[in-house]
């Protein structure tokens, strides 16, 4: 029997994906399917899924996209040639990758050009660290544990130290630590690369951990910042941690004291379904860390384009359009609005 839900705070989605679930919605609703997506929006199988239900097709290769449709670009970021080659080929480019890969995407740019040799910190083949790296792929060495370190050149130019943002604490400051000793003279930015959000996740997920019998985490396989509240939490001492991708993916063997929390691309209603699956006898304590308060406005030229069709539809109609959300109010929440997207008939 389940007694109690602890629910970590924060959880699920951050200012990011919140800003490119918002993008993507509204690009629907502007243009009409079908809409193209240069990689998966986020990385959450179940968003994936609901957009492609709304007339979304995910691509790998801008090549694969018609000739002037609407092509949208992922939050983790892409490749400086990928961007161009969707601007030629589009007829409306979206770009919604997140704020904070666009500021590590500008720091290898500005050290690349003042000659420093770039170590970054990140995982092989994720969207984000492969954007990343086309910025300045002469100037840029990823690595991931202290045995790619060593194996690093003698540099003779300058090294710098960037990461990929969604990594957890632990895994950049073990690099790091090694990636110092290496190069003691080594500049890193005076704002770190992590994800606030990841960190926060992460945190709220700590205070929880060591009371529970067993914590669900909520995400999907290919979600860097979930796999990592899962080593955490089993670093914390937690004798069972699972991720799922939903409520049906819940064992039914489960007891005692039961911890949840989401990715930061999980959405909001999955963690209700697991909490209602769960049933706890003794309810749910939500433990919150912080609150969060970060807003990242949904690209502007997006914004302007909506703004545009909605006061033509109030000259032309003399009201608003029915069934648009208001573009960029922060009360809208991401995941109510995902859940509202509707099947186009």
């Amino acid at each position: 029997m389940i007694d109690r839900v602890l629910l970590a705070s924060p959880r699920g989605f951050c200012a990011g994906v919140d800003m490119a679930i918002k993008a993507l919605t509204w690009t629907i609703q502007a243009f009409g399917p079908p809409v193209y997506c240069y990689h998966e929006i986020i990385h959450n199988q179940k968003v994936v899924k609901r957009f492609e239900e709304a007339g979304v097709i995910f691509v790998d290769d801008i090549a694969e996209v018609p000739e002037g449709v609407p092509i949208m670009l992922s939050a983790h970021g892409s490749a400086p040639e990928v961007v161009q080659a969707a601007r030629q080929r589009s007829a409306y480019l979206v770009d919604a990758v997140c704020p904070l890969v666009t500021k590590v995407h500008h720091e290898v740019k500005t050290r690349s050009s003042k000659g420093y040799q770039i170590v970054y910190i990140g995982h092989e083949g994720h969207q984000e660290a492969v954007g990343t790296m086309a910025v300045a792929p002469e100037s840029i060495h990823r690595v991931d544990n202290a045995k790619a370190v060593a194996a690093l050149p003698e540099f003779t130019e300058p090294v710098a130290v960037l990461a990929q943002t969604t990594l957890s604490h632990r895994e950049w400051q073990s690099v790091l630590d090694h990636t110092r000793r290496r190069f003691p003279d080594l500049w890193q930015p005076g704002k770190s690369d992590l994800c606030f959000a990841t960190t926060n996740r992460q945190t709220a997920l700590m205070e929880i951990a060591t009371r529970c019998d067993a914590v669900l985490v909520i995400g999907s396989a290919n979600s860097s910042n979930t796999q990592s509240l899962v080593h955490l939490a089993a670093e914390a001492g937690c004798r069972r941690v699972l991720r799922i991708e939903d409520a049906d993916n819940i064992p039914e063997d489960l007891s005692g004291t039961i911890g949840v929390t989401a990715g930061a691309s999980g959405p909001e209603d999955l963690v209700r379904q697991v909490i209602e699956r769960l049933a706890p006898k003794h309810g749910v304590e939500e433990v919150t860390a912080m609150e969060e308060d970060e807003y990242f406005p949904p690209p502007r030229n997006l914004r302007d384009l909506l703004a545009t069709v909605e006061a033509a539809a109030v000259v032309a109609l003399g009201s608003g359009l029915g069934d648009r959300e208001p573009l960029n109010d922060r009360s809208i929440s991401a995941s109510d609005l995902l859940e509202r997207l509707s099947v186009p008939s």
